[in-house]
């Protein structure tokens, strides 16, 4: 357990050097912020906050901001064996030897910070308990939503209410893709490549489109709101590959907008968590987040309603999430004090085993675009499959036939269930009569559905 230690004289500080592992293009902004801002994040924090060496395997490139007075080096050991350095900031990303540096950093009884959202998914209860064990501080806002402070305002600002969902599009790249494709009519290729062009995607986008960023940022929130351990490969995980222009005009028509969300509910004793393109109402707030923005959208039993928007991204926004963990701690050790607060807010056991619902068990409203042949009785044929596995219609839609290609039958369901649903797509798709793969996406409805 997580234990306030009261401050002893030679804890107290008067000013604090921290290190910085990583001078990529994040690594860049914080050390910006740190030099021409000092005087700023000074009168914050209470002491001054020095950076006093830098690590990187590159350090002939000019990155543009200042570096006189900072030592540069390639060996961590000159920041992991300094006894003056109190903070250790780790913006090398992926795995290794991200993992092995903060647990390194926190033996030495360093105080750790980290934008690293994939690492705390992969290895966030073994690092949060390190750090508990090391009597330290672990700070992780510019892990999830880039400048939009989300971390700091779940684990502080909402701790007085229980959550009861989170709603969020905290992918920039799918969210410009998703939002080019309906305000510009651009198909998916085009429009990703716009992306990429624009510096939005990467040159491989997968991790992002096929929505695993997502998922890797939906872990850290989970653990923040309530307090549970879910791991990127217990969320249910769909990206937007699929999705189509024609599926974003079908949505517009039939007032909705089409977002790749993450997704978490608190349901009788057990979390609901995925990510997956959703047809949400066009009146519903985040429906109108557009280009590379974020927006998270919280559900509280006593406050109701909280939408944080923002820039989920960048250089400088994340780099300014980094810097607020920085002032944070060191207001801590200008006071002597350290784990004031529990990695995730919640003393005791703060990070329990969560029990994750099926997704086969989830119920919900579909949207469903059968690719078929223009004639008679196909129409009732798929619907009888649907009727035959419980699955009623709202609307249908067909349109005529646009060239030689397929025509496209459009239904809308009523509240099903997933395990259902797929069953009876696996034999519509079998079927002679249709010509391609079906699509579905799962509609939440209502402006204040969660």
């Amino acid at each position: 357990m997580a234990v306030y230690r009261q401050p002893v004289e030679e804890d107290i500080v008067d000013s604090v050097k921290v290190g910085l592992i990583g001078f990529g293009t994040i690594g860049t902004g914080v050390v910006r912020i740190l030099t021409e801002n000092a005087a700023w994040l000074a009168r914050r924090a209470g002491v001054p906050i020095r950076l006093k060496t830098i690590v990187d395997i590159d350090l002939e490139r000019d990155r543009g901001v200042p570096v006189e007075g900072i030592t540069l080096t390639h060996d961590i050991g000159d920041i992991l064996g300094d006894p003056e350095i109190r903070i250790v900031i780790e913006l090398v990303g992926g795995i290794e030897p991200a993992s092995t540096i903060l647990l390194d950093a926190m033996s030495a009884n360093k105080d750790v910070v980290t934008a690293n959202k994939a690492l705390l998914a992969a290895k966030g209860p073994e690092l949060f308990q390190a750090a508990v064990e090391a009597g330290v501080d672990i700070g992780f806002e510019a892990s999830v939503a880039g400048g939009i402070p989300i971390v700091r305002c779940i684990k502080e600002g909402l701790a007085g209410d229980r959550i009861r969902s989170i709603s969020g599009i905290i992918n920039g790249t799918s969210n410009y893709v998703l939002s080019t494709m309906t305000e510009q009519g651009r198909g998916f290729s085009e429009a990703l490549k716009q992306a990429q062009e624009l510096g939005y995607a990467e040159a491989d986008p997968s991790l992002d489109i096929d929505g695993h960023d997502t998922a890797h940022k939906l872990s850290v929130l989970v653990g923040l709101a309530y307090g549970m351990s879910v791991r990127p490969g217990e969320i249910f995980t769909e990206g937007i590959r699929e999705i189509t222009d024609m599926d974003i005009a079908h949505a517009g028509e039939l007032g909705y907008r089409i977002k790749l969300l993450a997704l978490s509910k608190r349901q009788q004793g057990t979390l609901e968590v995925r990510v997956h393109p959703t047809m949400i109402s066009a009146r519903h707030p985040l429906a109108s987040v557009g280009e590379a923005y974020n927006a998270i959208y919280v559900m509280g039993e006593a406050t109701g309603p909280v939408m944080f928007y923002g820039q989920g991204a960048g250089m400088m926004p994340t780099a300014s999430a980094v810097a607020s963990d920085l002032i944070e701690i060191s207001r801590n050790l200008r006071l002597g004090i350290r784990r004031r607060m529990p990695p995730l807010g919640f003393y005791g056991d703060f990070l329990q085993e969560a029990a994750v619902k099926k997704m086969e068990d989830l119920c919900t409203k579909y949207y469903i675009r059968f690719p078929v042949e223009d004639r008679p009785g196909v129409l009732s044929k798929i619907a009888g499959v649907l009727g035959d596995n419980g699955i009623s219609l709202h609307s249908v839609i067909q349109h005529g036939r646009s060239g030689s290609g397929p025509v496209h039958i459009i239904m809308l369901t009523h509240e099903a269930r997933e395990r259902s649903l797929q069953q009876a797509l696996s034999k519509i798709n079998g079927m002679q009569e249709v010509l391609g793969k079906s699509l579905s996406i799962r509609i939440e409805d209502a402006l204040n559905p969660f």
